[in-house]
């Protein structure tokens, strides 16, 4: 970043030092000696959190969000010429054997700004002016794991740090007994798994950290059975011992984190019971957002999610797979499938935007809503109402964000009469995590991370903050 590495005293060095202990090692931490030079933002932030919730498979955003008359008037026929120009889809080819689908649920404008919205999302009627619409979203491939990579990491092959262990790297923690970058998946497994949130090039530390649905949230936070706290302590200091000796040879980055991982543990002994327990939420809340102490779901990860943020949580990547609706009689058909995966995810979602909003928090957090990239306006699979689907669609998605600097009610971009491309206001992934990035206080040029010889960042090598999107 913009600060030159002698300026500061490395990690190793300061791990080195006898005297510092324990106390050196969280000084370590809050100085942000790792390494690397001591992050800083760039210039004044606006938010301090984010809370992505990633629809993995990609959602239809022409049975969601998008209103095409044209389209619903040729239903059936075969696509204009011009729209198939140069294009190759995942499944269709390219798309001349295909023809035009409909969608199949009626939409209606809401709010104050007449935001098209469809029927399947009832509880975003709530929240069409508190968000800003992105319309003309695109990506550069067409498969899921590649384009899931593209999104996180910017790059499309795996080994690069994603948002969250970036941010991680660079701002560090606002608790210290919590982790800056959490991870809930509900729903369908997502294909991209655990490398959607890795920590890639940067040191392992950074990586996210997945609360478990099922019995204990974190592996092994309990204490085995019959070893005192006291016990527990001295076994932990002899481990930090051997760990930080390792550290002061050999300089490996993986002792560094071993060391952070061992004591963030132990803090989250106190901290992720409460944290977890959503049994302390008065019932008014628990309704907002559909959720029921005791059962994992969408809606209570996304009260999860507000529950960290507000105790200091970075970054939380909430995962919702289930959404590849490419037709036929199995869980990818988008007739019978698309409303579950909206009635799982609506009511979560809204309540999130809501419940920030009253808290005083959404100022200072961000909220995103998407996938990885869109659907086409062409029928994939047979023409009957319980077969339908849609192939991949790497240009013209949409996603909505809230938060922060981001002007509520806002439609930004157009898609074509089809919305198949962006015609106006097209905005790249790059883009949209250049400005997310903005947002954090972070210029997303000068934020870089020096790996095998090359400077990397999270935008790769293009990308612009999209400032046309605040207030």
């Amino acid at each position: 970043m913009n600060a030159r590495p002698s300026e500061h005293p490395t990690r190793r060095a300061v791990l080195a030092t006898p005297v510092l202990g324990l106390g050196g090692l969280a000084c370590a931490r809050l100085l942000g000696v790792d390494g690397d030079p001591a992050p800083v933002p760039h210039h004044r932030p606006r938010i301090r959190s984010v809370i992505q919730l990633g629809m993995i498979g990609a959602p239809s955003q022409l049975d969601l969000f998008e209103h095409k008359p044209l389209l619903d008037r040729h239903d059936g026929e075969v696509p204009p010429a011009e729209l198939l120009r140069g294009e190759h889809f995942a499944f269709l080819g390219d798309g001349t054997d295909a023809t035009l689908l409909a969608s199949p649920w009626p939409k209606a404008r809401h709010g104050r700004h007449g935001t098209w919205l469809s029927d399947l999302l009832p509880h975003h009627r709530r929240i069409v002016d508190k968000v800003t619409w992105l319309h003309a979203l695109e990506t550069d491939v067409v498969n899921h794991v590649p384009a899931q990579m593209l999104l996180h990491t910017g790059s499309p092959r795996p080994g690069r740090p994603t948002l969250g262990a970036w941010l991680d790297w660079g701002l560090g923690r606002l608790a210290d007994d919590l982790p800056a970058y959490v991870v809930l998946a509900s729903g369908k497994a997502g294909r991209c798994g655990t490398a959607c949130w890795q920590s890639g090039f940067l040191p392992s530390r950074h990586q996210g950290v997945a609360l478990r649905a099922d019995g204990e949230p974190v592996l092994f936070l309990e204490d085995p059975a019959g070893l005192p706290r006291a016990a527990r302590r001295a076994a932990l200091a002899a481990q930090r011992d051997l760990d930080r000796g390792r550290l002061a040879v050999t300089g490996d980055p993986d002792a560094d984190a071993r060391i952070a991982a061992a004591e963030l543990a132990f803090r989250m002994q106190r901290s992720v019971p409460e944290l977890t327990d959503l049994g302390s939420e008065d019932p008014t809340t628990l309704e907002l957002y559909g959720a029921v102490p005791g059962q994992r779901s969408f809606g209570a990860n996304c009260l999860l999610a507000r529950r960290l943020v507000e105790r200091g949580c970075r970054f939380v990547q909430l995962v919702h797979g289930g959404w590849d609706h490419h037709g036929g009689a199995s869980d990818q058909n988008l007739f019978t499938n698309l409303p579950q995966r909206a009635r799982e995810v609506d009511r979560g979602a809204a309540a999130l935007v809501l419940d920030l909003e009253r808290r005083g928090l959404l100022a200072e957090t961000l909220v995103l809503f998407g996938g990885e990239f869109g659907r086409t306006p062409m029928l994939q699979g047979p023409r009957s109402a319980g077969m339908l689907g849609r192939d991949h669609q790497r240009t013209a998605f949409s996603m909505w964000i809230a938060g922060g600097d981001f002007a509520p009610g806002l439609h930004h971009g157009t898609t074509d009469d089809f919305g198949f491309r962006g015609v106006d206001g097209v905005v790249h992934v790059h883009d949209l995590n250049a400005t997310l990035l903005d947002q954090l206080g972070i210029d997303h040029e000068r934020f870089t991370f020096r790996s095998q010889g090359r400077d990397y960042r999270l935008t790769d090598v293009h990308g612009r903050v999209v400032h046309e999107l605040y207030g």
